[in-house]
């Protein structure tokens, strides 16, 4: 038996177990048949943010971030085109703060854009800035990815 994840669907929450092998061969929900690993970041609510952290197999990256701030909006071109490069091997998330604050006060954001590294549920490291290209990839090659 090969070795699967759980991960979470972006269009209805739904849990799909996703044999690793079959990662980059485009897997569809279960339930809803929406692309479970889309090429580009998933918007975010705080809840949708707390189900991924804590069931989704996969890495999760999380760009905070509000639309009144230019940085972000500058920064969105290059996490869009991240999120295709890393397609199955990390979940790119966005979560707007602006419209819940909840969710950002909870992860203790104090500037946006602010991009925080999760895995298994827990916190590996965040950034705060909005990165050119090679430093977000170097900054995501010195966590394994």
């Amino acid at each position: 038996m090969s070795e699967s994840l759980e991960l979470v669907c972006p269009h209805c929450q739904a849990i799909n177990r996703v044999p690793t092998a079959r990662l980059h061969d485009g897997p569809s929900c279960g339930r809803c048949g929406g692309a479970i690993l889309p090429s580009e970041p998933v918007s975010v609510d705080g809840a949708g943010l707390q189900r991924l952290l804590t069931r989704d197999g996969l890495p999760v990256l999380v760009d905070f971030w509000a639309p009144w701030c230019g940085p972000c909006r500058a920064f969105a071109p290059t996490f869009q085109q991240a999120a295709a490069t890393y397609a199955g091997l990390v979940r790119f998330a966005k979560l707007d703060t602006e419209a819940h604050p909840d969710a950002g006060a909870r992860h203790q954001i104090r500037s946006i854009p602010t991009l925080a590294l999760f895995k298994g549920g827990r916190e590996l490291d965040r950034v705060s800035g909005a990165l050119p290209a090679p430093q977000l990839r170097a900054w995501l090659a010195r966590h394994g990815l």
